[in-house]
């Protein structure tokens, strides 16, 4: 399937969980862990996929603690960065989470999706640059281990996020902060996201191109109205056409 036209892209952003490496499901089971801890005896469960896609995937940690516990009808204090991991708080609940993932990344590592990476080389091969893009404070973190910050101009995560005080998604304002710094208007850009508020950032932003993976092929109606102008189970299935490469003729 042809989708990257580099006749009208100068360059891709990606998202990194579940887009460049394989750890949107390290981030579903800390969050499960965290709130089933809290809801015990409150409300049902945590529920995965369904919870988690709903409500914290793409956002950052206190966006995401705020969102699903309101779909319970729970509403927590705030608290502080300082609260203690696990503390009946926004914050708390967040650190608990924050820390459950640090420790699965610094055992484990974090897989890229050999398809993506394959993508990422053809597109830089052609002439078009590349960005990483994650609402996580674990962005850079997650990628360093992986071996690929060779195969992006810029990244920006949640640090960057929090640094610059802009919100996160669906809020473009990530995605725009990476096109400001590859001096690139937005028409001219492409991006590459798995969740909702991701996808729904991307057209906000009115990137030249919104393409959606979907791995379990169930989310295209969802993905389509939060504004997808493509959607792929695999980025294998997404070919790159227009400039030829370079030293061919």
């Amino acid at each position: 399937m042809s989708i990257f036209d580099l006749t009208r892209l100068r360059a891709v952003l990606f998202d990194i969980d579940g887009v460049v490496t394989d750890t949107a499901k390290v981030h579903a089971a800390a969050w499960k862990h965290v709130f089933d801890g809290y809801l015990r005896g409150r409300s049902e469960p945590f529920t995965l996929p369904d919870d988690y896609l709903a409500y914290v995937d793409g956002r950052p940690r206190l966006d995401g603690v705020r969102t699903f516990l309101a779909s319970r009808g729970i509403s927590l204090p705030e608290g502080t960065p300082d609260d203690e991991p696990g503390a009946p708080t926004v914050h708390g609940l967040a650190r608990a989470k924050d820390a459950l993932f640090g420790e699965e990344i610094a055992k484990h590592g974090a897989a890229p999706f050999p398809s993506t990476v394959a993508l990422l080389h053809e597109l830089r091969r052609r002439g078009c640059r590349t960005g990483a893009v994650s609402a996580s404070r674990h962005g850079r973190a997650v990628v360093a281990p992986s071996g690929l910050q060779h195969l992006f101009d810029v990244l920006v995560d949640g640090n960057d996020l929090a640094a610059l005080g802009l919100p996160g998604k669906p809020d473009p304002a990530l995605f725009l902060e990476a096109a400001r710094r590859l001096e690139l208007p937005v028409e001219e850009i492409g991006v590459v996201e798995d969740a909702l508020p991701g996808v729904e950032a991307a057209r906000r932003g009115d990137f030249g191109l919104v393409v959606a993976v979907d791995r379990t092929g169930r989310r295209t109606a969802a993905l389509l109205a939060a504004g997808a102008s493509a959607i792929v189970t695999d980025l294998a299935d997404a070919d790159v056409t227009g400039r030829v490469p370079v030293g061919r003729r």
